[in-house]
């Protein structure tokens, strides 16, 4: 029997927040800890307080964006910090958790963590299904390295994230943390799971090809024009508003996006600054030579999105639901909470998940596959993941 526990604290005291949410999520059954905390608290406190209930459970998460949303309490938004902890376990369940620091290429760096899940695992043979997590910038990388190893194997997770966009995020491996790496857990179990990933927002007739790209995450121009300017003429937006980290909040409702080749997943590139040579700075990877287009939506949209995907989800599933694992965009938070409506995500995450146990929280970058797609990473998206019995 595969089982799901969510634990959580608003405690102040970072020892305390992670004592009082183990306590709650860890029983003898648990296999691992998927932790998430606040960056305004101490990291290291916390997984001390974490392993004072449980020394021995492999732990790996992240810090959230300015939130986690837990079943019976809703919303956590608290100033003063927050912890949350979703534990698996079952009989049948074998875990193997790895994570670095970036002391190297990241291809060749999720070539190595995924080789250690598996020892860790004490098994020979590639994973059910796995959890990534990785600092904010060279996801597909790590991701090429695990997947040179085990192949493509379905996948969910997203990235660590923090209140403000300036780095301050954190990353947990047991009792390391660090800003800069990444971080998996493979799952070996009989049981299924299922990812709906997803940005649900429409597609418009603003489509161009990317003809410059710098590095890999400063689109420079679309159709030749710089791509501030194209944006700008295909929102009717002025580029004056768009200027610096105003890109950010102006884009949170119409988002880039590029398909894949079968048109399964439209994967969201969230613009995140523009530069005074109008090129935008963007959370994923961009190719040239291939389409993007303009994506739309609205708040209403964001929150509807959450009730749709669980559904999707629901319906995808041949057995019965455990719990849920929820990866929500920051970006997506926070074109909810300018609207003051942030407190709406629970109503409309809780409506389609009912009484089963979830827990959600807010990264800068989210991961997982749709249909017949290839693992992905994405921005602006929920990456939203069902476990069953």
């Amino acid at each position: 029997m595969f089982k799901t526990k969510v634990g959580y604290s608003v405690n102040a005291d970072s020892f305390k927040s992670g004592s009082e949410t183990a306590s709650m999520a860890i029983d003898a059954s648990s296999k691992v800890g998927f932790l998430f905390t606040s960056v305004v608290q101490n990291q290291k406190e916390i997984i001390k307080g974490v392993k004072s209930i449980n020394a021995d459970i492999p732990i790996i998460g992240c810090t959230s964006s300015a939130a986690i949303v837990v079943p019976d309490k809703g919303y956590l938004a608290n100033e003063t910090g927050y912890s949350g902890m979703m534990t698996f376990g079952g009989n049948d369940l074998l875990i193997g958790v790895a994570g670095s620091e970036r002391d190297g290429e990241p291809r060749e760096i999720g070539k190595r963590l995924a080789r250690e899940a598996i020892k860790k695992a004490g098994v020979k043979k590639v994973p059910s299904y796995f959890y990534m997590v990785a600092s904010p910038k060279e996801e597909e990388e790590y991701l090429k390295g695990i997947q040179d190893v085990i192949g493509r194997v379905p996948m969910f997770g997203g990235s660590a994230a923090d209140n403000t966009v300036e780095g301050k995020w954190s990353i947990f491996v047991d009792d390391k943390v660090f800003s800069d790496g990444c971080a998996v857990c493979f799952f070996f179990s009989n049981n299924e799971c299922k990812t709906a990933y997803t940005g649900a927002y429409q597609e418009t007739e603003n489509i161009g090809i990317i003809t410059k790209v710098e590095g890999k995450r400063k689109l420079v121009e679309i159709d030749g024009v710089p791509a501030v300017k194209k944006y700008a003429e295909w929102t009717g937006k002025s580029v004056e508003q768009l200027m610096g980290a105003n890109l950010l909040t102006e884009t949170i409702c119409a988002p880039l996006g590029v398909k894949d080749t079968l048109g399964d997943v439209v994967a969201v590139r969230h613009p995140m600054f523009a530069n005074d040579d109008l090129s935008m700075n963007v959370g994923n990877n961009m190719c040239e030579g291939t389409a993007v287009m303009q994506l739309s939506g609205s708040v209403d949209g964001l929150l509807k999105a959450n009730t749709d995907t669980i559904v999707e989800l629901n319906q995808s599933m041949k057995k019965e639901i455990a719990g849920y694992f929820l990866v929500h965009c920051g970006g997506r938070r926070l074109g909810i909470a300018l609207a003051n409506r942030e407190e709406e995500i629970y109503d409309s995450i809780k409506r389609a998940a009912g009484n089963k146990p979830f827990l959600v929280v807010f990264t800068f970058g989210e991961y997982g596959y749709r249909n017949h797609s290839a693992n992905t990473c994405g921005g602006l998206s929920l990456s939203y993941t069902g476990f069953s019995k």
